[in-house]
């Protein structure tokens, strides 16, 4: 087993030639490599950066959906949903991170890689919860951070920042029920101190 981190560059050759044509792009920066995968080729490309000699990758070690709807406040061309995926070889003491973009803003959809690794079960699941990202294959794909009943997926952009919904036990009913939100969408500003002498203290004087 081998203690020493492969350098990167290696690590980026290695894994295109494992991976050949299904590379759509290859990064690196600040040491860590990234790859872009096609949906079609995800479950395939995963299959073999989990079992070719050369990358190893045992374990996936987190699973997230991003929505590039306003990324960085710059105009997004292409899919607004996106999953990254990192992954780990103890074996080979090397890490990778892994992009694909739905082709379909309004469905959403990728393979599911839980039948590769355990660990996705749950993070796709999440994905699903929070982003509405459909995983294909998997065998529970439940939601598991908000209620059964939670109406959207709050980690969109466009999701309100107050929610659709609002749920209260009611006495007379005996049960929880789902109303519309009854206030207002506000924006917080902070207060800014700017009294020389503030709750007794003067400013700029150690605490």
């Amino acid at each position: 087993m081998s203690a020493v981190a492969i350098r990167p560059e290696k690590l980026q050759d290695t894994v295109c030639a494992a991976l050949g044509a299904r590379v759509r792009q290859s990064t690196r920066v600040l040491g860590e490599v990234s790859v872009l995968l096609a949906a079609a080729d995800y479950l395939d490309a995963m299959r073999v950066l989990r079992d070719a000699e050369a990358c190893r990758f045992e374990q996936l070690i987190d699973l997230c959906g991003v929505d590039y709807s306003t990324y960085a406040d710059t105009v997004h061309e292409g899919p607004r949903y996106c999953v990254v995926v990192h992954l780990l070889s103890v074996s080979l003491n090397q890490r990778l991170r892994v992009k694909v973009f739905c082709p379909d803003d309004d469905l959403p959809l990728l393979a599911s890689v839980s039948g590769l690794w355990n660990s996705a079960n749950w993070y796709e699941r999440e994905a699903f919860d929070l982003f509405g990202i459909v995983f294909d294959g998997h065998d529970d794909l439940r939601r598991i951070l908000t209620d059964y009943g939670f109406v959207g997926h709050p980690m969109r952009k466009d999701f309100p920042l107050s929610g659709h919904v609002e749920m209260r036990y009611d006495a007379e009913l005996r049960r929880v029920v789902y109303e519309p939100v009854s206030i207002e969408p506000r924006e917080n500003t902070p207060r800014i101190v700017r009294e020389e002498s503030y709750a007794g203290l003067r400013r700029g004087a150690p605490l």
